[in-house]
């Protein structure tokens, strides 16, 4: 493993400006994202590779070619339910699985990512961080870095996410397809490159052709640290409530002014803190987020998460949030309020049970190497929840990215390098056991 070129390239793409943009109309939603994706598909240009090209909608594609050799056979408890709904070759067929891996361009509208300025800890001795803006990333609120004492470490400087969710996961695709290009010896099947764009506000998969992939299983490289196999994943809703009040002159507002700005503020203050909000909640508890919040007195908006790990759930929650609606406009009489609920993603945990392999597979690979392997619950979503839904079972393997979302992010170069040497066994154990 080329561990200086993993490092370089991942250094370059996080300086791609890339953030999605929640409220544009076109895809991908930001102008980042293609220039990301033409630079990774000119890239993948330069490997003996198949089918390499960034189409219309600015996802990337390519094809690793199967090596040859043995083309499968059946594992122990086999696709006996049917095999991949998406296509791709099964146990027993003519040919070895495809194996198709994912991961996102976009970065989170949540934090700023223009201009980021990548730092590079040689050796981390232990200890808080200090960043380039004088902020730190302290241990007692990223516990994780007392188990990373000597890792290369990459954040920001402190003014912008560094971008790891999810450029940790492009450079490790991007890597283990130069690695598996200099070594032809290293068995594997087919296997398919897919970057996708605008994740982050639940638009991933929007414009995959899940024919075109053609792939009898997928994993997103979207995790967390080291030794994770993401097996469950919350279900989610996003809600908007828009409340319409009435303005006029402060000076002659007595009995006439309806202020919406007040009456969206008050409904948020009337929303659950105690329980189901994230910060009071962990472990498979879901939650109500109230997210984003403009306007003024004529009109002002709410923009709500809905996240639970039991999909009935989300009706509950979001009977909570109409209640506290008509509880608001009771309280502000002219006041108008619209309501509009959107289906983001679901539990990922019932469609792999379609391909047990998807998981036995990946967490065998991470024995083989003498590694840990802990089956974790992902209290969000992926590319995957949507890909495993519409019948391609998509696992999410680590990928090295901490402190997601955050001006404290950051990423550790070990983990991703063992990142890439655990697709390179997941995918020769694709190709001989399956």
């Amino acid at each position: 493993m080329n561990r200086q070129r993993l490092l370089e390239n991942f250094l370059q793409y996080v300086r791609v400006e890339s953030t999605a943009n929640p409220d544009a109309s076109g895809y991908p939603s930001s102008p980042g994202q293609r220039e990301l994706g033409r630079l990774l598909a000119e890239q993948l240009a330069e490997l003996p590779l198949e089918d390499v090209h960034q189409d219309e909608h600015g996802l990337v594609w390519a094809t690793i070619p199967a090596t040859a050799g043995r083309a499968g056979g059946q594992a122990a408890g086999g696709p006996a339910a049917g095999g991949p709904a998406a296509g791709g070759q099964a146990a027993g067929g003519s040919g070895p699985a495809t194996v198709a891996l994912i991961a996102h361009l976009d970065t989170s509208p949540e934090a700023a990512g223009k201009n980021v300025r990548p730092q590079v800890i040689e050796s981390y001795a232990g200890g808080d961080i200090e960043l380039e803006s004088g902020a730190k990333i302290a241990v007692d609120a990223a516990p994780e870095l007392r188990e990373l004492v000597g890792h290369t470490l990459i954040t920001s400087d402190g003014t912008t996410l560094l971008g790891g969710d999810d450029k940790a996961g492009v450079a490790i695709i991007m890597e283990l397809a130069r690695h598996l290009s200099e070594h032809p010896e290293l068995p594997h099947g087919p296997v398919k490159i897919l970057f996708t764009c605008d994740e982050e506000i639940g638009r991933g998969t929007e414009k995959i052709d899940l024919q075109k992939l053609n792939a009898t299983v997928a994993y997103t490289i979207d995790g967390g640290g080291a030794g994770e196999l993401d097996v469950e994943t919350f279900s989610a809703d996003a809600m908007k409530v828009a409340f319409t009040g009435r303005n006029i002159h402060p000076a002659i507002a007595k009995d006439r002014m309806v202020n919406a700005l007040r009456a969206a503020s008050e409904f948020v203050a009337s929303l659950p803190r105690d329980r189901q909000a994230p910060e009071v909640t962990d472990g498979r508890d879901g939650f109500v987020h109230p997210y984003h919040f403009e306007g003024g007195v004529g009109r002002a908006e709410v923009r709500l998460l809905l996240r639970s790990f039991d999909t009935a759930e989300l009706e509950r929650q979001a009977a909570e949030v109409r209640a506290a609606v008509d509880r608001t406009q009771q309280a502000f009489p002219g006041l108008d309020c619209q309501i509009e609920v959107t289906r983001q993603y679901r539990n990922l945990k019932e469609g792999l049970q379609k391909l047990p392999e998807a998981v036995q597979l990946a967490r065998q690979a991470m024995l083989n190497l003498g590694r840990k392997c802990e089956e974790t619950i992902i209290r969000g979503g992926t590319d995957g929840s949507q890909l495993t839904e519409k019948g391609l079972p998509t696992p999410n393997l680590s990928s090295g990215q901490h402190n997601i979302h955050s001006l404290h992010e950051f990423a550790s170069l070990d983990e991703m390098v063992a990142a890439v040497e655990h697709l390179v066994e997941l995918l020769r154990l694709w190709k001989t056991e399956y």
